[in-house]
């Protein structure tokens, strides 16, 4: 039996409000900080506190701040949480009226909501900037890469050649992509709830832009319910990551899978290689195989914040604070893992040509363009085309050739499907089949060709810039927010 007539009862405390103070004490504190500091300088602009209190609370809240280490705290139950140590500090100090204007035209309600938004604005921010800079090291891998013969797959078969640079621009496209989705949830962390007291607002006559102002936010959120009842800025965020890695993961598994001895089109350096206790032969490239299971877990992460939210009122609840937050944040961190990991690994690694040409040569990728060409060259139906490339690409698999040497394979299936000789020569078939002609044909937009990945290059530089410009903007604001705010304090503690 535990003693259950005084809060907190003895498992409560000790399950739910102990772990709470605990993960609270890397985000909580400096932002309860930053609001406590900006709703005093708000009450005191707006006339609802007047000079003498104002300054009596700016210099005990300025002495908490100096004299109390909140990393050194550890949870007794003697205050609920943080919040309410603080509070019977200010009341130690001076008193329980002085103490209590402090709280004027606020609740817990709105003081959390905002406090949560500020923490996920800084995760999101940092989060956002290891991406940023993922996406700029593919962006100068696949300039790097440009014209760097690969095998493309499609159903885990050898399909067409392209090239590296051209592969890693489809993943810039969906990282950028992903980027932008992660840039409009972020947009939803910058309305500010505070004012919004505990869901309905305030008969006071508190500026609500002045807090978003010095808070470092955009503006207020308008709603007063929402800003208690709303959560789309946890789901919305959290889902834009979970696409994020999600994503990030397919990439992941094709480089797991070129690494794969029969395949060996990717070289992964010694450094990110791990040898085997017992089979000194076999070069493990684990970080890959950490990459994705990294990946996969802040995905998890995701759901699970998300998955949460499920079927919970729309109203002020636990389901989406304290412990929900909390857990939410193990999601940035394996997520920036995976960004870093990922942005050494993609630069390091090297094409081995020899095994690419070799698969080419046996897999019969570039016969596609040879169809291509006879449509061109000899007039023929598609079809007509199709069946004499399909013919010609059996006959040299059969007989274990290469492509290149197949013309007299292509020859013999030209005049059993057309009736006649082909026009195309020796030389000719030769450069139809060869994959560096195979990708300088592909100048379409869109294609690996030099031009269209030049110009598609400098649409991921553009798009890059420009999320780079947004993400500044908002840090610009909010380290303004922070000096605004603190020399407004401290001119409180001055009078």
């Amino acid at each position: 039996m535990t003693d259950s007539s005084t809060f907190p009862d003895p498992v409560y405390r000790d399950t739910v409000l102990a772990p709470l103070f605990e993960g609270a004490k890397t985000h909580y504190a400096g932002h309860l900080r930053a609001i406590n500091r900006a709703h005093l300088v708000m009450l005191a602009e707006t006339g609802i506190l007047l000079g003498v209190t104002a300054a009596a609370l700016a210099r005990a809240l300025d002495a908490i701040d100096a004299e109390i280490d909140v990393e050194g705290l550890r949870y007794t139950g003697e205050h609920e949480d943080y919040f309410f140590l603080v509070e019977a500090e200010l009341k130690r100090r001076l008193g329980p009226d002085t103490a209590g204007a402090l709280h004027t035209a606020r609740s817990r309600n709105d003081m959390d909501h905002t406090v949560f938004k500020m923490a996920l604005r800084a995760r999101t921010d940092a989060l956002a900037g290891q991406a940023m800079d993922l996406a700029a090291a593919l962006i100068e891998t696949a300039r790097r890469e440009r014209d760097t013969l690969i095998v493309a797959y499609t159903h885990g078969q050898p399909a067409q050649p392209t090239t590296l640079g051209h592969y890693l621009g489809a993943a810039i496209e969906v990282l950028l992509g992903d980027l932008a989705r992660l840039d409009a949830a972020r947009a939803a962390l910058d309305h500010c709830p505070m004012g919004a007291a505990a869901i309905t607002t305030t008969g006071f006559p508190v500026d609500r832009h002045r807090m978003a102002e010095l808070l470092g936010f955009e503006a207020p959120k308008q709603n007063a319910y929402g800003c208690i009842a709303a959560v789309d800025y946890v789901t919305g965020l959290y889902s834009a990551i979970k696409l994020m890695f999600l994503h990030l993961g397919r990439v992941v598994q094709d480089l797991q899978f070129w690494t794969a001895f029969e395949v060996s089109q990717l070289y992964v350096p010694d450094g990110l290689v791990q040898i085997s206790s017992i089979m000194p032969q076999k070069r493990n490239p684990v970080p890959i195989e950490h990459l994705r299971h990294l990946a996969s877990m802040t995905v998890g992460r995701c759901d699970a914040v998300v998955n949460t939210m499920h079927n919970t009122p729309f109203t002020d609840m636990n389901d989406s604070e304290g412990e929900v937050q909390a857990a939410g944040y193990a999601a940035f961190d394996s997520g920036a893992r995976v960004l870093a990991l990922l942005a050494a690994l993609v630069p390091a690694c090297r094409v081995r040509s020899d095994r690419v040409a070799a698969n080419m040569d046996a897999a019969c990728v570039t016969i596609t363009e040879l169809a291509d060409t006879l449509v061109r060259a000899e007039g023929l139906s598609f079809r007509q085309a199709h069946e004499i490339a399909a013919h010609t690409a059996r006959a040299v698999v059969r007989a274990g050739t290469a492509l290149s040497a197949g013309f007299d394979a292509f020859e013999a299936a030209f005049r059993a499907e057309a009736g006649r000789a082909p026009g195309l020569s020796p030389a000719a078939f030769a450069e139809a089949v060869a994959p560096e002609q195979f990708v300088a044909r592909r100048t379409r937009f869109g294609g690996p060709a030099p031009a269209p990945m030049d110009a598609a290059l400098a649409g991921y530089d553009a798009t890059l810039r420009t999320l780079r410009a947004a993400r500044a903007a908002r840090l610009e604001r909010i380290e303004a927010a922070a000096t605004a705010r603190d020399t407004a304090f401290a001119r409180l503690t001055e009078e």
